[in-house]
């Protein structure tokens, strides 16, 4: 199916705008405005002459020239009358804010609507969905204003989601975290467009290298399941409604059926997913895919200036199904060598306390080169008195992927994130505990197994 001109429109219209800045075509209208999109726009409501500066049509059928896309945002009640319009005009995309069908068990309303795309070859996506934005051409048809919903810098993240109301928050915290961001597509009630679709347009752009999905429940397993079987990239994917007592609601929510958990986490393990187990997991994972960093083996070495910090990683590694790495006779003989009588020289590589720049760097460079790891755990307490912020460039000229990942752990408030930050800035992952870095790790590595 080819979708492209949802996100590559010349021209789109908004039906049901009007002058009230607070309904959603008129939010919709004056992002798109806003947003900076190039394309032509145009405000449709048979009850106003012109909107922020802009001639409104009484019909769709009153514009001039073609549209690519239409964005129905009006009652559910005149729906059908609107989407007859859209046929005649021959629009044959249709992105639909309202609701009120299949969620609230107005089936007929569904079938109606179903019925007269099928007959005028319309492909829709929606109804009840947020909107969508394309980043790299400034379509931004969310319904959301600008001051609630900071939009995030432009990246190589597609984020697809189920359920609009819960895409907004996500892509909230996505633009506070720093992530950029390709694609945002809320899908909502699949009517016709469902999420392989998605995925499929999604797995040939070009701009898009990873890719969040929130799914309820999908319109066609077997399609889904061939989808993601074709998909060449990493789809981290967090399911809603995973237990009996909360399948109940996702019925009511976007009308989908959720189906067994076992059945979805079988379709998952057998593809590109990454299943996510919460929200918490989703910003976890990004911090690796998103920097492309490639996990290749499951030896992991863990560095440290805290002895406790050490332990609670190596346990962690241990929990997620990880192997703590053995340092060769030759990294040992360097550090016998170099380092005070009381570090600990094993994995954890306990540097102590009182370790400073110089120290990190000669225990990141050795472990960077020895070939009894695959990835370095880099504990870092920047409350203990000899480290600087100096560190900051010591890792990342260090830092080479060729080589071997570096993770870095650091817990703290404002100092920590201060130069946690400032690595991030760099390409370089950095987590406030250990296990979110090793389930993220372990996520990575799977990831890479199964595209072997």
């Amino acid at each position: 199916m080819d979708i492209k001109k949802f996100f590559e429109p010349e021209s789109i219209a908004i039906l049901g705008v009007s002058k009230t800045p607070e309904k959603v075509g008129s939010v919709i209208f004056k992002n798109l405005i806003d947003s900076g999109f190039k394309g032509k726009v145009f405000a449709v409501n048979p009850n106003e002459d012109f909107v922020l500066g802009y001639k409104s049509y009484p019909s769709v059928k009153n514009i001039k020239g073609n549209i690519d896309l239409a964005i129905i945002a009006v009652p559910s009640d005149v729906v059908i009358k609107t989407v007859k319009e859209c046929a005649q005009k021959k629009i044959k995309n249709i992105l639909m804010v309202t609701a009120g069908f299949g969620e609230t068990g107005n089936l007929k309303l569904d079938e109606e609507l179903l019925s007269i795309l099928n007959k005028n070859k319309i492909k829709l996506i929606g109804p009840n969905v947020l909107g969508l934005i394309n980043n790299y051409n400034n379509v931004d048809t969310l319904f959301i204003p600008f001051y609630r919903l900071k939009r995030p810098k432009k990246g190589n993240i597609s984020f697809v989601t189920q359920s609009g109301a819960f895409g907004s928050s996500v892509l909230d915290l996505i633009s506070a975290e720093g992530y950029g961001l390709s694609k945002f597509i809320s899908y909502g009630n699949c009517l016709d467009i469902d999420e392989s679709d998605l995925l499929d347009y999604l797995n040939k752009d070009k701009t898009t290298e990873v890719i969040v999905l929130y799914i309820e429940g999908v319109k066609n397993g077997r399609k889904f399941f061939e989808t993601l079987k074709k998909i060449k990239k990493p789809v981290i994917v967090l399911k809603g409604g995973k237990f009996i007592e909360s399948k109940k609601s996702t019925l009511s929510h976007t009308g989908s059926l959720a189906g067994t958990y076992e059945t979805y986490q079988g379709v998952f393990h057998q593809t590109c997913c990454i299943p996510a187990d919460f929200i918490q997991d989703v910003f976890d994972f990004l911090r690796l895919f998103e920097k492309n960093i490639e996990v290749k083996g499951n030896r992991i070495q863990i560095i440290t200036n805290g002895g406790g910090h050490g332990v609670i990683s190596a346990d962690a590694v241990i929990h997620y199904g990880l192997k703590l790495a053995e340092l060769s006779d030759l990294s040992k003989k360097i550090f016998k060598k170099s380092l005070p009588s009381i570090a600990t020289i094993s994995n954890p590589l306990d540097l102590v306390g009182d370790a400073d720049d110089l120290r990190y760097k000669l225990a990141i460079e050795t472990c960077l080169h020895d070939k009894n790891s695959d990835v370095i755990l880099l504990n870092l307490l920047y409350q203990t008195p000899r480290l600087t912020k100096n560190i900051v460039d010591i890792i990342t000229s260090l830092n080479n992927k060729n080589l071997k990942p570096i993770v870095v752990v650091s817990t703290g408030s404002y100092l920590t994130m201060e130069l946690e930050k400032a690595l991030e800035n760099k390409g370089i992952p950095c987590f406030q505990f250990p296990e979110n870095a090793v389930k993220s790790i372990k996520a990575v590595y799977d990831y890479y197994q199964y595209r072997k």
